[in-house]
């Protein structure tokens, strides 16, 4: 694999990258300096997934959950994913949740839901912590 040989003669800038798989940016750290010229990932779960038919039934199922819901209500990602991946006592949901949020993100620039958090839309690449999706 030519692509995995750190460069010698040369070091890639410290700057932010552009993850391959969701698209978000990440910032170079004293973690990743052994890997840094070849990191193409944010983390390991984007590293290790594809897109595929989950994407299409998560997407569903948000917006299935939102119609459900009504104008004007909200629903968790996490109940998206748990529809999708199974119960919540088999705990299958819980490696969609990052597949659930990059699928947030293409609704959210496809203006289908925004994203909420204490009541107030937020920016869907930025956000961290417990979100909320609404129809827009």
């Amino acid at each position: 694999m030519p692509d995995r040989v750190r460069k010698h003669e040369r070091e890639t800038p410290r700057k932010e990258k552009i993850c391959r798989t969701c698209g978000r940016a990440f910032a170079w750290s004293e973690a990743r300096a052994r890997d840094w010229d070849v990191a193409k990932y944010c983390s390991q779960v984007c590293s290790g997934y594809a897109k595929g038919e989950r994407d299409a039934e998560l997407e569903a199922a948000i917006l299935e959950l939102l119609a459900e819901r009504g104008a004007g209500k909200t629903i968790c990602p996490s109940e998206a994913a748990k529809r999708v991946g199974g119960t919540a006592a088999r705990r299958d949901w819980e490696g969609l949740m990052q597949p659930t949020r990059e699928t947030v993100r293409r609704l959210v620039k496809a203006g289908k839901i925004v994203v909420m958090q204490n009541g107030r839309v937020v920016d869907s690449e930025r956000a961290k912590g417990d979100l909320r999706l609404r129809l827009r």
